[in-house]
């Protein structure tokens, strides 16, 4: 039996049944199993590729059952998501090869009789494979099946930026993502970065967003690149980068990073301070603040105080001290839906997000010295979390002033779309 295939067949079943994230999961077993660099990007390939496609997998599935698809086994339906995702979207896997793997799977899976199941399936879809085509044609349910989106988001896109933008960005979200690094400025530079990154066979390039950017797009496993262990720099997409360099912190300010976990920006504003001065980074869970103290030993930094606190509690505690404040907020995370294959199934469309991000917001307007900045900043791209929270903030805060505002909607920048809102307290 196919040892990959087993271990991305038992991700996509802990994602259905037990609600784990696909990329803890996929991490955690790269982690146990001792895959070449080929086997570890065809595993990670079933399983993104399994999760993205969703609810649009199962609906070409069904038009090759004869019972509802909530009456199979969710065991069996694991085999076969990731068997027909092979048939139907991985034309490097020969269909003899996806149907007979994943028979022996059921085998040792689900049992004797599920495999004959799973076979009777499997050799259906290859006899008829126009059985199961998407619709064509530009209305939201086509749309909807055709780009692995759930029906309410599709509407939702066209409605915000228009339907031949909203295409683009629905086919943007099915891309693969590139791993982006930050270098560590307190202990190395881009360029010895990007030498390293050649010596260790990966294909890299400098960010044109941030100057500490970098863009890698050839690699394989980078647990053993030693500049990344050793602290030099730092997993982050060049998007969320912005934010430390919008807030532009000084040395020796006292900055407050309202909901901080897992630490990125809170080390970024750090090493923007050259580590001197005080940065307050909060949150709401323990072990994400243990993750928060375990980036910054890494990397070196000594002025980041972990405290577990309701980021709506921080203006009473820190009334009018803090010269900066950072509201990276809770979000739809709408704009970063290629990088997170399972986040637009497990989104709804009646989340109340910007009452939570409007009293946040107020708790670190109240923190912020006058001539203070604040950014409030999401990794989403409506206007209802990002625009109109900080318009509805400032109709009612006359001391505050808007000094800019940024939107990366991915389709346009080739980035995880990102919001920015720079404030000014007179």
């Amino acid at each position: 039996m196919d040892k990959v295939r087993l271990a991305a067949t038992k991700i996509i079943c802990d994602v259905t049944t037990k609600g784990a994230w696909a990329n803890v999961a996929l991490a955690q077993m790269l982690r146990q199993e001792k895959f070449s660099d080929l086997d570890r990007k065809f595993c990670t390939e079933l399983v993104y590729g399994t999760v993205k496609a969703g609810a649009s997998l199962d609906w070409k599935i069904s038009k090759y059952l004869k019972r509802p698809l909530a009456k199979v086994d969710e065991k069996i339906l694991a085999v076969l998501r990731v068997g027909l995702y092979q048939i139907f979207f991985l034309d490097r896997v020969p269909n003899s090869a996806a149907v007979n793997e994943s028979v022996e799977l059921a085998k040792k899976f689900c049992g004797l009789s599920a495999s004959k199941f799973v076979n009777g399936v499997m050799r259906s879809a290859v006899r008829e494979p126009h059985k199961s085509d998407f619709p064509t044609g530009d209305d939201l349910q086509s749309l909807a099946l055709r780009t692995f989106h759930p029906l309410w988001l599709v509407k939702l896109f066209v409605e915000e930026f228009g339907l031949e933008a909203a295409k683009q960005l629905l086919a943007f979200d099915n891309t693969d993502p590139p791993l982006c690094l930050r270098v560590n400025c307190l202990k190395s530079t881009r360029e010895e970065i990007l030498d390293a990154l050649k010596n260790f066979g990966v294909q890299a390039e400098p960010s044109t967003l941030a100057p500490e950017g970098i863009i890698c797009t050839g690699h394989g496993a980078l647990d053993k690149f030693q500049p990344l262990r050793a602290g030099l720099c730092q997993v982050q997409d060049e998007s969320s980068m912005t934010a430390a360099r919008l807030l532009n912190p000084a040395a020796g300010e006292f900055v407050i990073d309202c909901c901080a976990a897992p630490g990125g920006k809170s080390t970024h504003l750090a090493e923007l301070m050259n580590n001197r001065g005080r940065i307050i980074a909060a949150d709401i869970y323990e072990t994400k603040l243990e993750r928060i103290k375990q980036n910054a030993a890494r990397l070196g930094i000594k002025i980041i105080e972990p405290l577990l606190i309701d980021a709506r509690e921080l203006g009473d505690k820190f009334f009018g001290q803090a010269d900066k404040v950072l509201v990276d907020a809770p979000c739809s995370g709408l704009g970063v839906l290629r990088r997170k294959a399972d986040l637009r199934w497990r989104k709804t469309s009646d989340e109340d997000l910007p009452t939570l991000q409007g009293e946040i917001l107020l708790s670190a307007a109240k923190a912020l010295k006058r001539g203070g900045t604040l950014l409030y900043s999401t990794c989403t791209i409506t206007r209802r979390e990002n625009q109109e929270v900080v318009e509805k903030f400032l109709s009612a805060h006359e001391d505050f002033k808007l000094i800019e505002m940024q939107t990366l909607l991915p389709h346009v920048t080739n980035t995880d779309g990102f919001f920015s809102a720079k404030l000014t307290k007179e």
